[in-house]
């Protein structure tokens, strides 16, 4: 008999969480049939069970969130074989809300498993100021680097990148109760490598290999590169005035981030300036060495994580080539243009629909069937019998006030 397995995937940020939770959640169905639970009835459902577990406010959300991670536990908890819990936003969980929800999950013969999936510092950083900007912030990559490398860690910013990036420290508050076999580490393979090696490798560790799943990539979160970064901080200075955040997702993230600015080619790729470079080279051998001597399961080969050569050329995002965010600024305008008529063809749509339904009802009028109805109606209305048969009437089809508030 398999063993009863929960494997608590809590990050990293940025190493194909989006793409593995994408497959997870389209093919849950055939893995319940193999005996692999994703418990989830919404994408975000994890999202907003790690809110819950650790109590973050979420522009609202949080309060969506009450009792997500109990109904989630209550859940893997009734299920015999392999559950799987992913979320990135769980690598910065607190040691209390880690030991919460071990607790919440380490019944009798139950096997807990951690894993991270861990990319080198260097892509990393650069990679977390891009996520800021997609959430519509405005903070400078010349300050958010400042910012991190802050001993003191005192900024929101700083305390929120090292908790969901300090890979020694994140294993340590979700790992260090349980048996080093039992904590995986994935690495995300260097650039040039088979694109379907990340899959592989978590494949591998949550136990799918032989499950035959869908694997086409329907939500991803891709990258951009310089010049439209840049232009994305400055829509933002202008959006955080003018659009709500309700619309900013659909309108800013989604279209032009996702399906525009990222789908560009030939521009320059987020980096680090040598400086940067060098101090997180060495973070990164000292973290490398730290996790062979614990003795996890690694999935790939620690070497992915140690940086590749500093560029030769520092495109500082802070000081862009006009010339290509002005383009890339093209393209935006084009992409909204078209998006305007797109909705234009929409309008005209809806209101050729309802014209069709008026010009039908008011033809239903004209009806000779209607009119005697309306004048048998009228007539009876005259009459006490009239009146009286009229009310069982509109009482058997449910039409009658009376009759609905009792």
């Amino acid at each position: 008999m398999r063993p009863k397995r929960v494997i608590l995937h809590v990050g990293t940020p940025k190493t194909g969480t989006s793409y593995l939770q994408d497959v997870l959640h389209r093919n849950k169905k055939d893995l319940a049939a193999e005996g692999v639970l994703y418990p989830v009835d919404r994408f975000d459902g994890h999202f907003l069970a790690a809110l819950d577990l650790m109590r973050l406010p979420w522009g609202g959300l949080e309060a969506e969130a009450v009792g997500a991670w109990d109904r989630l536990a209550e859940q893997v908890n009734a299920w015999d074989g392999t559950s799987i819990i992913s979320h990135e936003i769980l690598a910065t969980a607190s040691r209390e809300q880690v030991r919460r929800a071990l607790d919440s999950l380490n019944h009798p013969d139950t096997e807990i498993h951690v894993v991270l999936s861990a990319r080198d510092l260097v892509r990393q950083i650069p990679a977390e100021w891009q996520e800021n900007i997609k959430h519509r912030r405005t903070l400078g990559y010349g300050r958010f680097l400042k910012q991190i490398r802050d001993p003191q860690r005192k900024s929101r910013i700083s305390s929120w990148f090292w908790g969901v990036q300090e890979i020694p420290d994140i294993l340590d508050r979700w790992g260090s109760e349980l048996d080093p076999s039992r904590v995986h580490v994935v690495t995300v393979p260097k650039p040039g490598a088979p694109k379907t090696q990340l899959w592989d490798r978590f494949a591998d560790t949550f136990g799918l290999t032989d499950i035959d799943l869908d694997r086409h990539a329907e939500r991803a979160n891709p990258s951009m590169g310089v010049p439209e970064t840049a232009l994305v901080r400055r829509i933002n200075k202008i959006a955080n005035t003018s659009v709500e955040p309700a619309f900013y997702r659909p309108l800013v993230r989604e279209l032009l981030v996702h399906r525009t600015l990222s789908q560009r080619s030939g521009s320059s790729r987020l980096f680090l300036p040598t400086d940067e470079w060098e101090w997180a080279n060495d973070l990164s051998h000292a973290w490398v060495e730290e996790m062979e001597r614990r003795g996890y399961d690694i999935v790939g080969d620690l070497a992915d994580l140690i940086p590749d050569p500093a560029p030769e050329v520092f495109a500082n995002p802070d000081r862009p080539r006009e010339r290509k965010v002005n383009a890339a600024a093209l393209d935006v305008i084009r992409v909204l243009l078209e998006e305007n008529v797109r909705m234009q063809h929409v309008e005209d749509d809806l209101r050729r629909e309802r014209d069709e339904a008026r010009g039908a009802l008011e033809a239903s009028y004209l009806r000779p069937t209607y009119r005697i109805r309306k004048k048998v109606v009228h007539t009876a209305e005259d009459r006490f019998w009239g009146r009286g048969a009229i009310k069982v009437y509109r009482r058997a089809l449910g039409l009658d006030r009376n009759s609905r508030s009792a």
